[in-house]
């Protein structure tokens, strides 16, 4: 059976951290979410604490470095959506704390880039049909950092940041290959915030980092495309 919601929501990486909150906050704005995970215990089970409040939530699984997976992720979503409106491309990872570029790991370059990069590409992709019958028109946002600003680039997190300043270029490629068909494209960097990623000692709650996120899938102007923000600002990169 197919979802009776109007606003359909698709979310990454959405089984814990910034991805889990902006589920939440999705819901609670009347969003059917779709919870894309790789983890399927904890997939289901944000699923099933989403259901539990009243909302609805439909656990996807899905690899976004698995391209397979991904292609299944779509027949899955096609049974039980026929829009989607909102696709958020959260999942990420960070492994490269405290590395150097000049001897770095080829594999975990290659990992953080498939991951990061080239899966909200992929992603983006196989759920475009879907997008361009949103009747309000589709939105995608890719969740970057401010790490992936060249403007303040350093040493930090090499691969990490550099796919994060990619994923800012897929972005604007994306925008402007999307605007004839309504589809708002933009990038957000959450600040930093305390999850799994984050740390303890981050000066964000989850909640601060997921609203800006929210606040491009459901309210901003459809108009604004192609864009970095932070805290509902557009900023350089």
């Amino acid at each position: 059976m197919k979802t009776e919601h109007s606003k359909v929501a698709l979310i990454t990486g959405a089984n814990k951290g910034i991805g889990k909150e902006v589920a939440r906050q999705l819901a609670q704005q009347g969003y059917a979410v779709f919870i894309g995970a790789r983890d399927r215990q904890q997939g289901c089970e944000v699923s099933e604490e989403l259901c539990a409040e009243g909302h609805e939530a439909i656990f996807l699984h899905l690899d976004v470095t698995d391209p397979v997976s991904i292609k299944n992720a779509v027949g899955t979503f096609s049974q039980k959506a026929d829009h989607l409106d909102v696709l958020i491309n959260n999942a990420a990872i960070l492994e490269d704390h405290g590395e150097d570029l000049t001897n770095m790991n080829a594999e975990m370059l290659e990992r953080t880039m498939k991951t990061n990069v080239i899966g909200p590409i992929l992603v983006s992709q196989d759920f475009l049909p879907f997008l361009k019958l949103s009747t309000t028109g589709g939105r995608i946002v890719n969740v970057s950092s401010g790490a992936g600003a060249l403007g303040d680039m350093e040493t930090y997190a090499p691969a990490y940041s550099i796919s994060k300043t990619a994923l800012n270029a897929v972005t604007k490629q994306f925008a402007g290959a999307l605007r004839a068909d309504n589809i708002a494209v933009n990038s957000v960097s959450p600040g930093w915030v305390r999850t799994d990623m984050g740390g303890s000692n981050a000066n964000r709650p989850v909640e601060k980092g997921a609203e800006t996120i929210v606040w491009l899938a459901a309210e901003a102007s459809q108009e604004e495309t192609g864009k970095f923000w932070q805290d509902k600002q557009e900023v350089g990169w």
